[in-house]
């Protein structure tokens, strides 16, 4: 066990941004000022001194690790005095931790991100990452869902995506109003009406555990292979260390072993209620 892992280091909050009704994003500096490099898909123990520690997704550019960003959805005292921390206040941060998307694994073929509400912000970076090597992926698709439009996550991104880098951004919500001129419907309609080359495709995703259960049996059932989709298991983590046991899944520990795990690993787990 290493200093860094336990030791949380000390970053002021530089900027804030209010995205939806209950979730706002975080730029932070290091005081120290060393950049904090991660991998997209990893995580850090974000901790509100006198409060308590949470683990949160990195939502930023794994380009710009000067640059430390959170995207955070104020559901409870921890994460409500994150998500409402001012600019100046200074939070403490443990890791980078956890494994990667493994993003240029999909070089040379398709790359398709699925996500279901908040569960964009853990891809951010891979989408990110995937922009700024564009010409190294053939079909790159984003294939978002959430509740309604107004809990669309980086709703200002997703143009930018689609112009200045080719993304094929689709957009669906759960219920949209008579105003709403998108898609209405679950995220695994679009996986099922999504053009890629599933073969040679690498999938990543991220959303509520029953979302990912059914995105990742309907990209398999597209021809996807298993060991080539890669979800996103942020399930109970509390220590992110391995330590505390609250993230067990059965032989997995997912900060440890994940959070990101091949469903080929996945799928006789996910499958056992209440494992």
């Amino acid at each position: 066990m290493t200093a860094t892992e336990m030791l949380p280091r000390r970053f002021t909050v530089t900027s804030t941004r209010r995205d939806t009704r209950d979730t706002h994003t975080l730029e932070l500096a290091a005081l120290d000022g060393k950049p904090l490099a991660f991998a997209p898909g990893q995580f850090t123990m974000l901790l509100a001194f006198g409060v308590g520690e949470v683990p949160i997704s990195i939502s930023g550019d794994p380009a710009r690790p000067e640059v430390l960003q959170h995207t955070i959805r104020d559901v409870g005292s921890v994460s409500h005095a994150l998500a409402t921390a001012p600019p100046g206040a200074v939070l403490g941060v443990r890791g980078a931790f956890g494994t990667g998307w493994g993003v240029e694994d999909g070089r040379g073929g398709d790359l398709v991100l699925v996500a279901g509400g908040i569960g964009l912000a853990p891809l951010r970076p891979a989408i990110l990452r995937a922009a700024a090597a564009r010409d190294g992926f053939g079909r790159v698709l984003l294939l978002y869902g959430a509740r309604s439009p107004e809990e669309i996550l980086y709703a200002a991104e997703h143009r930018a995506w689609a112009d200045a880098h080719g993304i094929d951004v689709q957009v669906t919500v759960d219920n949209g109003p008579h105003a709403w001129r998108g898609r209405v419907g679950l995220v695994t309609q679009l996986v099922e009406r999504a053009e890629f080359d599933a073969r040679n495709a690498l999938a990543l995703v991220c959303g509520p555990e029953v979302m990912m259960r059914h995105t990742a049996r309907a990209l398999v059932d597209r021809g996807v292979p298993p060991e080539r989709v890669r979800l996103s298991m942020e399930r109970n983590m509390e220590c992110g260390v391995g330590l505390c046991g609250h993230c067990q899944l059965r032989e997995l520990f997912c900060c440890l072993d994940g959070p990101v795990l091949g469903y080929d690993r996945l799928a006789p787990l996910m499958a056992r209620a209440e494992l």
